[in-house]
Order: C-alpha cells, then structure tokens, then sequence
C-alpha cells in the first residue's frame, strides 16, 4: 500500500503550502540521485517525495487527497526522472525555471546526471474525458477499455520531429546544454544566472530539415486505446488521473496527463446516498397489517425480505454489506436500506369501503393504541 504522502514529507495534516515546500527541499536534496550514487533505495525515495508534493503542494489535488486519499489522486503521482528534475529546478528558483542559480550545482559541485539538463520537448497538454458508471459498476469497480483521439507520437520521425538522424545538429548557441549563462558583476561580486536558451529553447539541438509527416512537431493527430482501471466507491464528479496519457508532447517532450472526470447513471429502482443504496417498497395497508414474504431488488440480483405484521409507513429494513465500499477502505462497505411506505388506495368500491366501515371503530384500527405503533407526537416524545 503506498506510503501517506504527509509521512514522506515529514509534515502535518495542517502544514502550509510554506512548511510542505520547505520540507520537500530538504528530503529531495536528502536523496538526490547524485547524492547517492549507485543508490536505488535513494532513488526510490527521491521519487516517492517529488510524487508527495506534487499532490500536496497543488490546493486542489491536496484537498482531493485529504478526502478520498490516494484513490483520489491515483496515477497523478510524478515518476519521470526528467519531470521531477525540472520541478526540483522549479522550486529552488533556478534550473528549468528561467533564471536563479542551480542548485544541483551549488549543492553537489557539478552538473546532474542522467538527463539532468532541461527535457527536450514541450510537454503536451491534458486531455480530459467523461466516463459513466452504473451503479454496479461503482459497487464493484470496473474496466473500460475506450479509444482517444488525440495527439500521438509521429511513427516516422518517433517524436524527433527531424526528416532523419542527419538532420539533428547540436545547437550552436548552448553546445548542446540546453541552458545559457551570463555572469555579471555586482557590488557583492560576480553572479551567475541560468536560463533556457533561447536558440533551441532548452532542447539542445536544432533540426535542419523537418519531418514531412509532422512537420517538425513531433506528433500528429490519432487514436489511441486506453484501459480504465476504475476502483470501486468512485462517485459523481470524482477524477482520476492516468499519468503520460494525455496528449504527446512537442518533439520528444513528455505527453500530458488523462483526466478521467466520472459520471453516475441513474438506476431505475435504486438510489445512492453516500455508501448506502435506497430501495422504497410500497406495500399495500392490508400487506402492512398483515405482513408478507417479498423481494426487493440488489445491485446484482433479488433478495428475500420478511415485512413482519403490523409494519408502519417510514420502517427501514437494513441489507448488511449491500451497499457501495468507501473509496478509501474497501473493508468499509455500506448497506442496503429497505424503505417501507404504506400505500392508501384512493378509490373503493361500495363494498370495499362498507368493509372498511365495519372496522372502523374496532380498538385495533386507532392509532396511538400503544407506544410501539403510536402516532406522530406519540413518536416525539418518545424521543425525549
């Protein structure tokens, strides 16, 4: 089970977005791959901490998180080593972030390692989708297989945007480092700033001659097929993100995300609130009185209930477990809940109603007769 992401982060439930950013410096520089060379475990870590905050250093993800937990943000997390770099970049105020010094440099006296200049690419944007659920399908979970169209990696140039190899020069500008430099002087002495080259625009490389598919953009318009791993106890309105299914990115750069926004279908007999599931049942007053062996609808089938005699309107009989799992815990399920409403025929038939005269006044047909079956006030004040 993943870890909490405040426990990675050393924070609180009730830290600032101050206290959370300051503490994710510290453990990312704890860990950082060129801290701790050869080190997988360090890795691991360093990855599991850009993952925690870009969950809780964003208010929206943080709150989602807070309420459903890691379903609720599930597949958001970062895990691509050239993304957390950037955003690492990002939050010392240099790096990928146009300008300020570099912190991998002023902390570990040199460049990173293993892409550690700024990704080549632009990133592509989110793409955004709506999927219904029926109520099984939330009780239970689902897959859903569905086709995208989208932006996709061009096949001929495999996102490079050049015609061929050949076409791909290092840039003349940057010599391939995808940053400038520029030192100047100041009463305190010199000070270096860093900054995306503006020539390759942090690529690295310039292309000589474009791809004739794409152009030169790395990608083109497609489909793509996408499994949804639903969990089970998702609701209306919940999203769920799926991390690199988004749109492709610009020459090479990372694709966007996929946002998978959830809508319930309404089901024809029952009705959800929270984690129970509602069923009204509607029996008739001789029912009522006399009692009666029926069955009532579930998600999935029928189940036998026993509506004991002398039932009133308003008794709610409970199926224990037949309702929806809370998204956090599966272990916590809800239940089912069996409302009896007492149906009044409207119109009788002279015999009928001379039938219904007759017990009028019989003892046993006035209501209030004991505190079990007594009236509304009766109810209230029982209460008290």
């Amino acid at each position: 089970m993943p870890r909490d992401y405040y426990e990675i982060l050393s924070v609180t439930r009730t830290s600032t977005q101050e206290e959370i950013k300051k503490s994710y410096r510290k453990v990312a520089l704890q860990h950082h791959p060129d801290r701790n060379p050869d080190n997988p475990d360090a890795e691991h870590k360093f990855k599991e901490a850009a993952e925690a905050y870009e969950v809780l250093g964003n208010e929206e993800k943080r709150a989602k998180y807070d309420r459903f937990g890691h379903a609720g943000v599930k597949g958001g997390g970062a895990q691509n080593m050239d993304d957390i770099f950037s955003n690492f970049g990002d939050i010392f105020g240099g790096a990928g972030g146009g300008g300020g010094f570099d912190p991998f440099e002023a902390f570990f006296g040199g460049q990173r390692s293993g892409g550690g200049r700024a990704r080549q690419g632009r990133r592509g944007s989110n793409l955004r989708i709506k999927v219904k659920l029926n109520l099984k399908e939330i009780v239970y979970g689902a897959k859903k297989t569905i086709k995208l169209n989208k932006h996709v990696t061009c096949d001929v140039c495999d996102g490079s945007g050049a015609k061929d190899k050949s076409s791909v020069s290092t840039c003349s500008t940057c010599h391939g480092a995808g940053q400038v430099r520029r030192v100047t002087q100041t009463i305190l002495g010199q000070m270096q700033t860093t900054s995306t080259c503006p020539t390759c625009h942090g690529d690295g490389s310039t292309i000589t001659a474009k791809c004739t598919k794409c152009k030169g953009e790395g990608k083109i318009f497609g489909e793509d097929s996408v499994t949804l791993d639903i969990p089970a106890g998702v609701g209306e309105g919940i999203q769920l993100s799926m991390t690199g299914r988004g749109n492709a990115g610009d020459r090479g750069g990372a694709p966007g995300d996929l946002i998978v926004v959830v809508e319930e279908e309404q089901h024809e007999e029952l009705i959800r609130e929270e984690n129970d599931i509602v069923f009204n049942l509607n029996i008739s007053f001789v029912d009522a009185a006399l009692g009666l062996q029926t069955e009532v609808p579930t998600v999935d089938a029928k189940a036998k209930i026993k509506v004991p005699a002398g039932t009133q309107s308003g008794k709610v009989f409970r199926l224990k477990g037949k309702g929806i799992p809370n998204i956090n815990n599966s272990y916590e399920v809800g239940d089912q809940q069996v409302r009896v409403n007492v149906w009044i025929p409207k119109n009788l038939s002279d015999e009928e109603r001379a039938t219904l005269e007759k017990l009028r006044d019989s003892p046993n047909f006035q209501p209030g007769s004991s505190k079990e079956d007594g009236g509304f006030f009766q109810k209230v004040k029982d209460l008290f």
